[in-house]
């Protein structure tokens, strides 16, 4: 049975209401809670979100990091509390997740961008020396979105999410394909929730400016992390545009987010398929909430681009997607990545 979400609240002003939640006994019988705030939000965690708080001790997230994370799991244990609430991004919700695992106590989300669908996910993506990874945790107690706080982050985070949410479709067809060529179990119940998550975005003429968008957005997001859960994996919702933003993350990091590199991978993915119908949809899509759409827009070169295609398999081992079914060569990519460039173009 999945182990939905207690509650789950979009709106303008949610966070006042934090402390309603916080007194649930589903959340905390003593009340003894802690909250894990991200660094971005300055003086807003004194004049908004502190008087919802009560008597909750407060944590700062300095970044994204394992070391972080696990820092604040053993402030957790020493403290013998029993919820962890993450206020911030999505760095602050994966530092917060990993830490409530760890000191063994539920968390809950209180989201304030959109750029991923983290939110609500099994899954914390964390830094490290050796780079990124990805840690199971469980997924959140309850989940909340002030619409407020999503209006006032970067246009840009908030934008990407719709390249997350998009990139569903290409994984479903590749989770299929697996199916199809390997035998690979399938859930269709996962599937169906990714893929609704997408078509509720993908037709929409709205965009990040409108509450209306932002609350179908949201519950798209956590629709997609939810659909993760009842596979046990991130199939429903990463494949090979996935492995191309891993890939592009390995190589070059910090040359774009995880929703925009996750959109240009579900366009090109669509283009290998030479399904013009869905390459149509996904591109008009990006385009049409200002995402990027080839390697240009996010300032890699043709050869990088390349490279990066090249090496993705290699970054989710025997997860069979269309890179791993068409074993293109270098050339091959090559002329692909010419042709979908063209493609977009048109």
């Amino acid at each position: 049975m999945l182990p939905a979400p207690i509650t789950m609240e979009v709106r303008r002003g949610a966070i006042a209401q934090l402390g309603s939640l916080l007194s649930d006994s589903r959340v905390a019988t003593s009340g003894r809670v802690a909250v894990a705030v991200g660094a971005g939000l300055g003086d807003r965690i004194t004049k908004v979100i502190a008087p919802s708080l009560g008597d909750a001790e407060v944590f700062r997230v300095p970044d994204g990091s394992v070391d972080a994370a696990v820092a604040l799991g053993a402030d957790l244990r020493k403290g013998a509390y029993e919820a962890l609430v993450g206020i911030g991004g999505g760095r602050t919700i994966d530092v917060t997740k990993y830490a409530a695992s760890l000191a063994g106590i539920p968390m809950v989300a209180v989201a304030t961008n959109l750029a991923h669908d983290g939110i609500c996910s099994p899954v914390a993506s964390l830094t490290h020396e050796g780079g990124k990874g990805s840690f199971g945790v469980p997924m959140p107690l309850a989940i909340m979105i002030d619409l407020d706080f999503v209006h006032d982050a970067p246009q840009a985070l908030v934008r990407s999410g719709v390249g997350d949410v998009i990139s569903n479709l290409s994984a479903i067809e590749d989770w299929q394909l697996g199916n199809a060529e390997r035998g690979e179990p399938i859930d269709g119940l996962a599937c169906s929730m990714a893929r609704t998550a997408a078509e509720a975005i993908i037709g929409r003429r709205d965009s990040v400016e409108s509450d209306a968008f932002l609350t179908v957005l949201a519950e798209a997001l956590i629709l997609s992390g939810m659909s993760m859960v009842i596979a046990g994996s991130s199939r429903p919702t990463s494949g090979g545009d996935h492995e191309i933003m891993h890939a592009v993350d390995q190589l070059f990091p910090g040359t774009s987010n995880h929703g925009e590199l996750a959109g240009i991978g579900a366009a090109f993915c669509y283009y290998l398929r030479a399904d013009e119908a869905r390459f149509g949809q996904v591109v008009e899509c990006l385009r049409g909430h200002d995402l990027p759409l080839t390697h240009g827009d996010i300032g890699l070169t043709a050869d990088q681009f390349v490279e990066a295609v090249m090496l993705a398999p290699s970054t989710r081992p025997g997860r069979f997607t269309i890179l791993e079914h068409l074993r293109l060569s270098e050339s091959e990519i090559r002329d692909r990545v010419e042709g979908y460039v063209h493609a977009v173009g048109r």
